[in-house]
């Protein structure tokens, strides 16, 4: 008997199906293209290995994950150019982003990517490099708004890839030094 006819003979065949079939289908439930996120947000569309969206918080419309975790960016980058470092990147995780991404719904920001300091590829809206918090929990929440800290201010990112400034902001700052220190 040779190796094909054992491959396709019996339990063999079976498995290797089901295995192929399994494949497939979990294949198609990563690809499915929106994010529930709550908080009036809009259906997100997939960016190439990530995904992005619009979310309404109570800063106005911002940037979203692909959970509706409020997207930020931070004043001592400057576009297409990540400051954070590792230190950095622990509270502040990037949003993944290969070159070449397409445009999404609601996004009117140029969309990109840069290297994170780690070496990271991290997702541009209008060349800034995006970031999310790791003390925003659920879709909404907006507590790295106005953070003081790794040398610059953190600010959630409107569909058009501009800081969102409160008018009238207590911001938040860390207890560290100003280049992140352990305020957390």
């Amino acid at each position: 008997m040779s190796i094909g006819e054992v491959i396709m003979s019996g339990s063999s065949f079976r498995v290797g199906l089901l295995a192929a079939a399994a494949t497939v289908l979990l294949a198609a439930g990563c690809g499915s293209g929106t994010a529930a996120s709550g908080g009036g947000s809009s259906p997100a569309k997939s960016v190439s290995g990530g995904v992005l969206g619009v979310a309404t918080t109570s800063l106005g419309p911002v940037l979203v994950n692909g959970k509706g975790l409020t997207v930020y960016l931070l004043t001592a980058d400057s576009p297409g150019h990540s400051t954070c470092s590792a230190q950095c990147l622990q509270y502040w995780p990037v949003v993944p982003g290969p070159a070449g991404t397409s445009s999404v719904k609601g996004v009117s920001a140029a969309l990109g990517a840069a290297k994170a300091t780690s070496g990271a590829s991290v997702l541009t809206a209008a060349g800034w490099p995006l970031y999310t918090f790791v003390k925003d929990q659920a879709p909404g929440d907006v507590t790295g708004e106005g953070v003081k800290t790794f040398g610059g201010t953190w600010y959630a990112v409107s569909p058009a890839g501009a800081p969102v400034i409160k008018a009238s902001t207590s911001a938040p700052t860390t207890s560290g030094p100003a280049n992140g220190g352990n305020g957390y």
